[in-house]
């Protein structure tokens, strides 16, 4: 008799045990999630300007192809989250990844994401990621439903859509305020052009007064050349967007940089570009979008043109957006440039203005 008993209680105290770890794993399982996504977005765009070469303009990186059907951006993601690690790695194909990955190793080409993340404090929402991540600057990113407008604003096309190295972030108990200070490989930059040991810094400030209104800072400053040629470059970009009534919004933006003249200068070329974007939601299927904005780079630090005046450029657009289903989107944007010296190609002339319709088809999962 005792030894059933004995019998009994070993194998209710092996039961017990199994139960608590499986209760464990499930709690633990429950911390931990991995989610996998997709998008892609094809379009079409038609240059009135009749380019010869299927490749527009040498300073746009989206949606830069004349009178084809092209994929901008495809993109797969997993991403992983848990109470105190974060990771996520991405891999795209289209027109973007080659016009903007042009410079990195073939390796590094397809690479939209690869960053760990790292939680040091117990109480605070403190973390540390480093790797390759979505750049800290700008109003707009590389996923087209995301933006107010269909294309890329002058000043998102020519600043880092993405960058590398380590990132230092805070995240106020409130969600108010986000502060973050990043360590970096240089301006949109995987690996360092060779011959440049540079390292390059930046901050974001982001500070949500609430739920209709967000405020943004954020900068750079680095060399992004090699040793011989090193000069120091400043950039600042500040925006705020505003959602002023239940259907209209509208986004604000000034970028301005500075970099030296030439190695060692105490002079500067400076560069700057505003920018107004304004959306009306007509229902929940019909959207208007427009755009006005203005880049000023007359000593060519960013888009060099050769030109007397360098690149003094206005553009306009207005975009009409329709949502298919929840998880598609098609758009059309018409859209226009006029410069200060003549820089545009057209029938083998050159014109001081440029003019091309864009329509694209977008579904992410």
């Amino acid at each position: 008799m005792k030894i059933k008993v004995k019998k009994y209680l070993v194998i209710s105290a092996l039961l017990g045990i199994i139960f608590s770890k499986a209760q464990s794993s499930d709690s633990l399982k429950a911390s931990h999630k991995v989610t996998f996504s997709a998008y892609a977005e094809l379009f079409y765009t038609y240059d009135f300007n009749n380019p010869t070469s299927h490749l527009r303009q040498n300073f746009l990186y989206s949606y830069n192809r004349h009178n084809e059907v092209n994929l901008n951006l495809g993109l797969v993601k997993a991403a992983y989250q848990s109470d105190n690690l974060r990771a996520n790695l991405a891999l795209m194909a289209g027109a973007y990844a080659q016009d903007n990955m042009s410079a990195e190793q073939d390796g590094l080409r397809y690479v939209n994401e690869a960053n760990i993340g790292l939680k040091i404090s117990g109480n605070k929402n403190l973390w540390v990621d480093v790797g390759i991540m979505p750049s800290h600057i700008g109003w707009e990113s590389a996923i087209g439903k995301d933006n107010i407008n269909l294309t890329r604003s002058f000043a998102a096309e020519n600043s880092p859509y993405f960058e590398t190295g380590a990132k230092v972030s805070y995240t106020s108990d409130s969600g108010k305020w986000f502060l973050s200070g990043l360590v970096l490989n240089g301006w949109q930059r995987i690996a360092k052009p060779e011959g440049n040991q540079s390292i390059s810094f930046g901050h974001q400030l982001t500070y949500k007064l609430n739920d209709k209104m967000t405020l943004n800072s954020s900068s750079f400053i680095g060399n992004d050349k090699v040793k011989e040629d090193k000069r120091m470059r400043y950039f600042h970009d500040l925006y705020g967007t505003f959602q002023l009534t239940e259907q209209f919004s509208a986004l604000l933006g000034f970028d301005i940089g500075a970099e030296q003249k030439s190695k060692g200068s105490d002079q500067y070329n400076i560069w700057y570009s505003p920018n107004v974007q304004m959306k009306y939601q007509l229902d929940n299927k019909w959207a208007l979008a427009g755009r006005l904005e203005y880049y000023n780079d007359k000593n060519g630090v960013i888009i060099n043109t050769g030109s007397p005046d360098g690149f003094q450029t206005f553009g306009y657009s207005l975009n009409v957006d329709y949502a298919v289903l929840k998880n598609v989107i098609f758009r059309t944007e018409a859209r226009g440039f006029t410069s200060k010296d003549a820089i545009f190609v057209k029938d083998n002339e050159i014109k001081k203005g440029n003019f091309f319709i864009t329509t694209s088809l977008a579904v992410w999962f």
